[in-house]
């Protein structure tokens, strides 16, 4: 292992920390380290930065059973924890899980049980501007709105009191790999990232290089760029959809005032006699944008699964329908119905 210095990159990462809150001065960090050259960067840059900041750093890592090294790996990232002596936590997945959707969500779940457990209130991630333009190019491709292209975010939470955190979002992979190999730190070849029967690494591997050449050399800084500006899009949205369910809500939940629930469930909505109404009064002053964010809102909470655009729009025409108008059942049997000047959300009995 090569002597800690001074790089642009450390430079970089610490007026990123101090300007965006990432986190504050003497707090416990969770990191998640993989071994590859990302996670690796990350946390050398959070060693060297700890003396300035007073952190409480570990590591902790997720075998997911993918590969037939994957526990030489473990042991690979456990060595340098020990090296760095710092605390390692390592989980193993009871089975080999069979999808990059079922390997994150087992990770996340996992990251969070360990912070809970030991009492971390940061996990840290070694996501990139490069991993932000991918994720904005897989969720472009399958049919997303600005939410789902403003890809990942410097912090979101995970669960109460704990936040996940990506203070790499502005340097690209390119820069984590130099960064590595100057230092020379032993990245951790995970052979996985070369096969192409992940989504992803065709993104990776394929369309960004043919991007590149053929339309945009900084195609990745441009594309993570985007997804930093519909960031705060998407927020401000929020934010004044949030205000506008509350205003169109007003005189049509008396049931559920009465029973003292601050926010709808889905069982309280799905539980005759009651039914959720909103004024389409108030909607019809909003721009389009904002009735389908609530009307999405609505949905979130009858649906087993995230509202598909036809079903949102088919809520949204309601707020011009003529009266008595109502949409077929959607899944579970819920309809939603106008009576006047409102739009009522009921379940059938």
């Amino acid at each position: 292992m090569s002597r800690s210095f001074w790089t642009p990159l450390h430079a970089k990462i610490h007026r990123t920390i101090r300007s965006r809150h990432l986190f504050g001065r003497n707090q416990r960090l969770l990191v998640a380290v993989s071994g590859g050259q990302d996670s690796l960067c990350l946390i050398k840059l959070l060693l060297d930065l700890q003396s300035k900041w007073g952190w409480d750093l570990s590591i902790a890592h997720c075998d997911h059973r993918w590969r037939g090294d994957s526990q030489a790996n473990a042991n690979h990232v456990e060595n340098l924890a020990k090296s760095w002596d710092i605390s390692f936590y390592l989980e193993t997945a009871i089975e080999a899980l069979d999808s990059e959707a079922a390997a994150r969500n087992w990770r996340y779940q996992t990251l969070n049980a360990i912070a809970k457990k030991h009492n971390y209130n940061y996990i840290v991630t070694g996501h990139t501007a490069s991993d932000r333009a991918e994720t904005l190019l897989y969720n472009l491709m399958r049919g997303t709105g600005a939410d789902g292209l403003q890809a990942l975010t410097w912090q979101r939470p995970l669960s109460d009191n704990i936040l996940l955190v990506r203070p790499l979002l502005e340097v690209t992979r390119a820069q984590t790999k130099d960064f590595c190999e100057n230092l020379q730190l032993p990245i951790w070849e995970d052979s996985t990232n070369e096969d192409l029967k992940y989504t992803r690494n065709r993104i990776r591997l394929e369309l960004l290089p043919y991007l590149q050449e053929n339309f945009n050399p900084k195609v990745e800084s441009a594309l993570a760029q985007t997804a930093e500006l519909l960031q705060a899009e998407v927020e401000y949205l929020e934010q004044a959809a949030d205000r506008l369910r509350s205003e169109a809500m007003k005189g049509g939940v008396d049931e559920w005032e009465k029973r003292g629930v601050g926010e709808v469930s889905k069982e309280l909505l799905l539980s005759p006699p009651f039914a959720l109404k909103l004024n389409r009064r108030v909607l019809q002053k909003a721009p389009l944008a904002l009735q389908r964010r609530v009307m999405r809102y609505c949905l979130q909470q009858i649906l087993p699964h995230s509202p598909s655009f036809e079903q949102i729009e088919k809520l949204t025409a309601l707020i011009t329908a003529p009266n008595r108008s109502q949409t077929d059942p959607f899944p579970g049997g819920a309809i939603a119905k106008v009576e006047n000047d409102w739009i009522i959300f009921e379940s059938k009995t």
